[in-house]
């Protein structure tokens, strides 16, 4: 072992203390196997890694929804220091064919769901010398690629005999491209061991939890957070191959499920199912999220239909990707906040773009800065973009995160919308999360995105694109947002574009860059309305 653990050295530890306990359940394929057991099958899928002739450095990218193969895959990688690259499963070929070309990728492992994405982009992966096919049904694995269950079977249970170091990289996690193309963000050993270590302690994980995996292990979300944090804690994990509200609900009874982690729409969906079900959820101490704050209504449907604590996380990818939490305690008082900053984390809210010591004063708004030791190296051949995201000062290396934000009077962040969005209409400042609140307090808006489009008076005005009921007009939606009191009048939309649908990546997040762009394939119906 190095001086500092590796991620497949927290494994080992954890097998070391707890060889019996549960590892990994997963009911999709009936596989429940105790540390031991799953610590052999992934120094097998090292091994035969290796002699298939992946070597440390390599990158091995993945085309999976969850299952206990991307378990196996992660901590396999990491025993021989190869890259894990793991890919969200909804892309189709081109974008696989992208982050798979800039990663330079040596293997790529696919399943029946993604086989037809990964084929439209195999011819183009000059990168790739070995595909690996994961499905029950060894007949059907493609003639060009290798059997994974084969390739399980045919290492060897010893230890691979290669040394990893702390300062190693450990992954390329791939940035979900809501400003642009997807960048790889490279993350080393250490800081995803400090990055366990956080979560362990600011969610109290104990070797006694049950965790449920049921949002994207793509994801360094459910990867990092959950299943790093509880493997290295000796707590068991039920994996999911993907999100159903009726399975989860079913699964905590069944398993007796105390920790979960999901966004706010999938608590919503969970809350009110549990709400019509006789389902006993009674085992869930803890819930997890992020990606955004809680809603009030959706925090009490949860607490009245699932568990009581709750703890939000906030960061990015570059960052861990928690970087700051919000602790049960504050989730009613702070309601709306990110909570205060991680364990060994420093925050800042500067001008935006500013130097680290450019500190606003309390209340007010700009970009916020956090410095901690589960930040990225880099970006993946992106030099530019690095330099501009990292920034050295006071002893720290300080992440620009791109977020506006505040800090309340008792230290506590809130986040107010992205600095790319912002919009400058007249010399005043127009945060579009505020403006597409307003709008959706509106029965008929189901999706709202604003963005500012150029004009010669000021600067900016703001638009909205809204998918909306097919009677609204501009009118009904200026009316309402008048009325409302919600929003100063400089800060109402000039123009709505009513369209069918908003421009998503494979996440779910608008990319308001194809908006702003004219990119996307809209056609909508434009209505200006009085300044």
């Amino acid at each position: 072992m190095s001086e500092h653990p590796t991620i497949g050295d927290t494994l080992e530890q954890t097998v070391d203390r707890h060889p019996e306990r549960d590892a990994i359940i997963y009911p999709r394929k009936d596989q429940h196997w105790t540390y031991a057991a799953f610590n052999e099958r992934v120094n097998r899928l090292a091994n035969a890694l290796l002699e298939a002739g992946i070597e440390k450095g390599d990158r091995v990218a993945t085309v999976l929804y969850n299952g206990s193969e991307m378990a196996l895959t992660v901590y396999a990688c990491a025993k021989i220091g190869a890259v894990f690259t793991p890919l969200n499963f909804r892309l189709p070929a081109g974008e696989i064919e992208y982050i798979v070309t800039d990663a330079d990728a040596e293997m790529v492992l696919f399943e029946s769901e993604t086989r037809e994405a990964v084929e439209g982009a195999r011819p183009n992966l000059g990168s790739v010398s070995e595909y690996v096919f994961i499905d029950d049904d060894r007949a059907d694995v493609p003639t060009y690629a290798s059997g994974f269950y084969d390739m399980l079977e045919s290492g060897s249970v010893d230890r691979p005999d290669v040394r990893v170091d702390e300062d190693d990289v450990y992954a390329f996690i791939y940035t979900s491209g809501t400003t642009g193309r997807p960048k790889g963000v490279v993350h080393e050993h250490r800081n995803m061991v400090e990055h366990d270590l956080l979560c362990i302690t600011e969610m109290n994980i104990t070797r006694d939890d049950v965790g449920l995996s049921m949002m994207p292990l793509y994801h360094c979300a459910e990867l990092h957070c959950n299943l790093f944090a509880r493997v290295h804690r000796g707590a068991a994990n039920v994996i999911h191959h993907e999100f159903e509200p009726e399975a989860v609900l079913e699964a905590i009874e069944e398993y007796d499920v105390t920790v979960l982690f999901a966004a706010p729409t999938a608590w919503n969906a969970l809350a009110m199912t549990a709400a019509e079900s006789d389902v006993d959820v009674s085992s869930l101490r803890l819930g997890l999220y992020g990606a955004a704050p809680m809603p009030e209504q959706v925090l009490e449907n949860c607490m009245e239909h699932l568990c009581e604590e709750y703890v939000q996380a906030y960061g990015m990818t570059e960052l861990g990707p928690a970087a700051a939490f919000q602790s049960p305690a504050d989730q009613l008082p702070k309601q709306g906040s990110a909570g205060l900053a991680a364990l060994n984390h420093e925050l800042r809210v500067v001008e935006p773009d500013a130097a680290p010591d450019r500190a606003v004063d309390e209340g007010e708004i700009g970009e916020i800065l956090l410095a901690g030791p589960c930040t990225m190296r880099e970006y993946w051949n992106r030099p530019e973009a690095t330099e501009r995201s990292l920034r050295e000062a006071d002893g720290s290396t300080w992440y620009y995160t791109g977020d506006l934000g505040y800090r309340d009077d008792d230290g506590y962040l809130y986040v107010v919308d992205r600095k790319d969005d912002m919009i400058v209409s007249g010399g005043e400042n127009v945060y579009p999360a505020e403006v597409e609140d307003a709008l959706f307090g509106h029965d008929a808006v189901e999706e709202a995105a604003v963005v500012g489009e150029p004009d010669e008076e000021w600067g900016e005005t703001v638009v909205a694109y809204v998918v909306a009921d097919d009677d609204s007009t501009a009118a009904d939606l200026d009316s309402f947002v008048l009325e409302s009191d919600r929003l100063a009048d400089f800060k109402r939309p000039r123009t709505y574009y009513f369209v069918d649908e908003l421009p998503k990546n494979p996440s779910g997040k608008i990319q308001k860059f194809k908006l702003r762009e004219d990119e996307a394939d809209l056609e909508p119906e434009s209505e200006t309305v009085a300044s």
